[in-house]
């Protein structure tokens, strides 16, 4: 139980840097990756709601959390992975962030599904961290 907690650390740890790298890239270039990580539009039910932006921050870092657990338990059962924790969590969060980037298209909030440069800081945030979770991982005992 004590490393799932370490593991749901991580998470919000990078969920963290990733909100306010996002928030930061919003309010340097007008891209709208950070209204788009805490978009919920698209959720039936949930997305009627006018929830404030703390509590959208709050939805995100659990997403965070539960995929740092996902990764975790991934990488213990695969004990090999340790040595490639980084590529490992790297790629696979770039895989989710391609994965969510067509919902974008979902609200008129978010970036253009057609948005080359939202896209690309989309998924350098991504990859940014996938590689916080792996360098956690790599670091254990």
């Amino acid at each position: 139980m004590k490393d799932i907690v370490r593991a749901a650390g991580y998470g919000l740890i990078g969920g963290l840097i990733l909100t306010f790298l996002f928030k930061w890239i919003e309010s340097s270039t007008g891209e709208n990756v950070y209204t788009f990580l805490l978009n919920v539009d698209y959720i039936p039910v949930v997305g009627d709601i006018a929830f404030p932006e703390w509590v959208e921050v709050v939805f995100h870092l659990v997403v965070s959390v539960a995929v740092a657990i996902a990764f975790y338990v991934m990488y213990r059962l695969r004990p090999t992975w340790k040595k490639r924790a980084l590529t490992i969590c790297t790629i696979g969060s770039v895989m989710i962030g391609i994965a969510l980037f067509p919902t974008t298209a979902l609200s008129d909030r978010t970036p253009e599904l057609t948005d080359g440069l939202s896209l690309l800081y989309w998924l350098v945030g991504h990859a940014i961290f996938g590689a916080v979770l792996g360098i956690f991982f790599k670091l254990e005992k």
